[in-house]
């Protein structure tokens, strides 16, 4: 089985670029983890890979769904696996690029996702908090110190899956793939590259964030106001302009607003990359060719 290539961490840290030259050097494909770059039209906002850029090595998992459906994780896992197999059996090297770490744990290690029912859910989500905990605890007493039951959407995603297939909270928490996820034992062979800022976070994100209006964020996020979904309209950099559009605020406030709330997703993307131990981590302030050896080093 080939060994999978990941490069991975907090926003605006250049791993699309160190992703790309690898694809090239290697003969390799791209296999975008980003939970929103999956959405059509959704390309300025999100860093989509440019089509200069997708032009130079095959690209997957972009532009699949339009943005007024949801995408979920699970249906992201079966797509992002679909494609590692396809370079598996092509014999070409995946290499796996983005900054949404519970998408990549999704595609790497044995992660395991409940059925849905709209039915079901709907009957949930008219209960009130102490009737879900209530019912939860009735079928799964162990559940108090598993779930988050103050989180109305946790305990009615897992009264929901009980309701379908009679897992429990308890049940799943002793299963071998839940160890498996809790010791990050992939289900194959893989490296990963963390690249994170040393730091002058905030002037990266801000650069960054001239950028993308200079490419036309405002316009993208005009062009699709009235065709978000659920998920896509929590984008970041666009459902702060989507006030700006319908005149509730200004564009500097929509501005402002992007960046802190880029700043704060960048601190949970570190958070979380940060636990996972297989992770060889490069700073990504040093010149790119420094960054491009010592990452073929650690792969």
């Amino acid at each position: 089985m080939r060994q999978l290539i990941g490069v991975v961490g907090p926003t605006a840290s250049g791993k699309s670029r160190l992703a790309l030259s690898l694809a090239e050097d290697l003969g390799g494909e791209i296999i975008s983890i980003d939970s929103m770059q999956v959405y059509r039209g959704m390309d300025i906002g999100t860093a989509k890979a440019t089509k200069e850029e997708q032009g130079r090595a095959p690209h997957h998992m972009l532009d699949l769904v339009e943005p007024a459906n949801d995408f979920s994780v699970a249906e992201f896992q079966k797509q992002a696996r679909a494609a590692v197999d396809d370079c598996e059996q092509r014999g070409v090297p995946a290499i796996l690029v983005g900054g949404s770490g519970m998408h990549l744990r999704s595609v790497i290690d044995p992660m395991n996702f409940a059925p849905t029912d709209p039915v079901i859910r709907a009957e949930l989500e008219g209960l009130d908090a102490k009737t879900l905990a209530a019912q939860l605890l009735e079928v799964d007493p162990g559940a108090a110190g598993l779930v988050d039951m103050a989180n109305p959407r946790r305990t009615i995603r897992a009264l929901e899956a009980f309701r379908i297939d009679g897992r429990t909270p308890s049940s799943v928490s002793r299963s071998p793939n839940t160890q498996n996820v809790k010791s990050y034992t992939p289900i194959r062979p893989v490296k990963l590259v963390g690249l994170d800022s040393e730091g002058g976070v905030s002037n990266r994100v801000g650069a960054r964030l001239g950028k993308m209006f200079s490419l036309g964020l405002l316009e993208e996020v005009e062009g699709l106001a009235g065709s978000l979904g659920r998920t896509a309209m929590q984008a970041v950099g666009y459902k702060e302009l989507l006030p700006v559009l319908d005149g509730r605020t200004k564009l500097k406030e929509g501005a402002e607003a992007i960046y802190r709330s880029t700043l704060a997703l960048v601190k949970r993307q570190r958070t979380y990359f940060r636990r996972d131990p297989r992770i060889t981590w490069i700073g990504c302030d040093r010149p790119f060719d420094q960054m491009y050896r010592e990452a073929r080093e650690a792969l």
